[in-house]
C-alpha cells in the first residue's frame, strides 16, 4: 500500500476505534465555546435583566418596611391617643365637679357683693331721707314760727291797738316764745 493509503487507513482506523463518550477536539470546542457563551449571556443577563429586578425587588423591599414601620408608628401614636382620651374620659367627672364648685364660688361672691351694694346703697338711702327729713324739719319750724309771729302779732294788734310798729311786734313775739319755751310749741 501506499503512504498515503496507510495514512488513510489509519484515519480511518482512528475514526473507527471506539473512544471515551465519543469525545474528539471538535465537540470539547463546542462545549467550550457553548460553555464561554451560557457564562457570557448569565453576566449580561445578570446586568440587564436580573440587577434591575433585584434593585426593584430590594427598593420594593424597603418600601413596603417603611410603610410598616409608619404603620407600626401610627398605631402606637393611635393607642397613646387612645389612653390620653380614656384618661380624659376618667377625669371628666372630676373637672365637671371642680368647675360647677368654681361657678357656684363665683356666684356666692357675685351674690355676697350684689348684696353689700344694696346695702350700701340702701344705707346711703335712709341717710338721704335722714338728712331730708331733718332739713324738712327744720323748714317746718321756720313755718310754724312765722305762723306764731303773724298770729301773735295779730292778736297783740287787736289787744294793744294799731299803735304798735313791726319791730315793737317782733320784740314781744320773741319773748313770748322764750317764756314758754321752743319745745312746747313744737310738740
Amino acid at each position: 500500500m501506499s503512504e498515503m493509503g496507510k495514512a488513510t487507513y489509519m484515519l480511518l482506523a482512528a475514526q473507527m476505534e471506539p473512544r471515551l463518550f465519543d469525545l474528539d477536539f471538535q465537540l470539547l470546542a463546542d462545549a467550550v465555546l457553548t460553555l464561554i457563551a451560557v457564562i457570557a449571556l448569565f453576566f449580561f443577563l445578570s446586568y440587564f435583566l436580573f440587577n434591575p429586578a433585584r434593585d426593584f425587588m430590594n427598593r420594593r423591599r424597603e418600601k413596603i418596611k417603611s410603610e410598616l414601620d409608619e404603620a407600626k408608628k401610627s398605631q402606637e401614636e393611635a393607642e397613646a391617643l387612645k389612653a390620653q382620651y380614656e384618661d380624659k374620659l376618667k377625669n371628666i367627672d372630676k373637672e365637671a365637679e371642680s368647675i360647677l364648685s368654681e361657678a357656684r364660688k363665683k356666684a356666692l361672691d357675685n351674690e355676697a357683693s350684689i348684696v353689700a351694694k344694696a346695702k350700701q346703697e340702701a344705707h346711703s338711702i335712709v341717710e338721704r331721707a335722714g338728712i331730708e327729713a331733718e332739713q324738712e324739719k327744720l323748714r317746718v319750724k321756720d313755718d310754724v314760727k312765722k305762723e306764731m309771729i303773724n298770729v301773735a302779732s295779730a292778736v297783740a294788734k287787736k289787744a294793744v291797738g294799731n299803735s304798735m310798729d313791726v319791730n315793737v311786734q317782733e320784740r314781744l313775739v320773741d319773748e313770748t316764745l322764750k317764756e314758754i319755751g321752743e319745745g312746747t310749741w313744737l310738740s
